[in-house]
């Protein structure tokens, strides 16, 4: 007998490109109230609108983590719901077993999924046959809940990042296209310095320009940060990489140091999504320094995501219609 499709409405989580506008202003604003609704209570404490009352996620991982694992673990404990940990080495997925007849096997036992692996092919065809919530926590392709985080953080400490200047230095990477994604929604500029060998694909500067977004692209650092409100940095080595000595050869010259944030805006923030490497992508001075905002924005993954998972659930509409 064929189980169901499931009747209450769901959305996943797989792209800031996906989103509406205004759907990532109502997760960003949700993320806000629930932070700020938590002031001062314990961590193990639950939220006390429980939106996610016995509710199950599945969490998989091809790819080690320390951020994405403790957020969703603790954020899921928090809306009144559990979290469960898979390994994908511990799966029949590492075993031959497809994404899809996982996707299918899963739905019937938890409520949401989120998956942080290499391939993005993977996560749509995790999607396209789950019949519940899935959420990408991570591929080679995107980041998008630590942009999310990101964009709440820099409004904590900012407002609203519309019209804001970003400035992106290093490897065109996974975390550099969600920015690009984020800057075509919420209308802000993202200047981006990589070297040519590490610039952004070919598919997100068509995106950007199918969608208007202000990206600009230079091999020059100093002319990215320029104005800046906001310089963001990453490691230049990721999980998977086999061209580490080829990639610190290239992008010793987008090293972020007191002197490159002397460039950008006299308040500009400095972002990293961590793990950093100090003496690597960023200086021990500037990522611990004054305008340095990574344990905020460290912090913001799990508020960031509670939002993403109610939003998922369609709560936040309820809540909104409750208001």
């Amino acid at each position: 007998m064929t189980a169901p499709k499931a009747t209450t409405p769901f959305r996943h989580f797989l792209d800031i490109s996906d989103l509406t506008p205004a759907a990532l202003r109502a997760i960003l604003d949700d993320a806000r109230n629930r932070k700020q609704a938590r002031q001062g209570w314990a961590k193990a404490a639950v939220d006390a609108d429980a939106p996610l009352h016995g509710r199950m996620l599945a969490m998989i991982f091809a790819k080690p983590s320390t951020r994405t694992r403790v957020s969703f673990e603790v954020g899921m404990h928090q809306l009144g719901g559990q979290a469960i940990i898979l390994n994908s080495n511990d799966m029949q997925l590492n075993r031959g077993e497809t994404i899809g007849d996982t996707a299918q096997v899963l739905s019937r036992f938890v409520d949401a999924i989120m998956i942080r692996t290499d391939d993005h092919a993977d996560v749509l065809e995790l999607a396209e046959k789950a019949d519940i919530p899935v959420i990408n926590g991570l591929t080679d392709d995107s980041h998008p809940c630590q942009i999310v985080a990101d964009i709440q953080t820099f409004e904590e400490h900012r407002g609203d990042i519309k019209g804001a200047r970003v400035a992106w230095v290093g490897d065109g990477n996974n975390v550099c296209n969600s920015f690009v994604h984020a800057a075509g929604l919420l209308d802000f500029t993202l200047s981006v310095a990589t070297p040519d060998q590490l610039k952004l694909s070919d598919k997100v500067q068509n995106w950007a320009q199918e969608n208007f977004v202000t990206l600009e692209q230079t091999d020059d650092p100093y002319a990215a940060v320029e104005n800046a409100d906001l310089v963001v940095a990453d490691t230049w080595v990721s999980m998977g990489d086999k061209d580490a000595a080829s990639r610190h050869n290239l992008l010793k010259p987008y090293q972020v140091d007191s002197k490159l944030m002397a460039a950008a805006n006299k308040d500009a923030l400095f972002m990293h999504c961590l793990p950093a490497h100090r003496g690597e992508e960023v200086t021990a001075d500037v990522i611990d320094g004054p305008q340095s905002v990574v344990f905020d924005e460290a912090e913001n993954r799990l508020h960031a995501q509670k939002s993403i998972l109610v939003w998922c659930a369609n709560e936040i509409d309820k809540m909104a219609d409750k208001s």
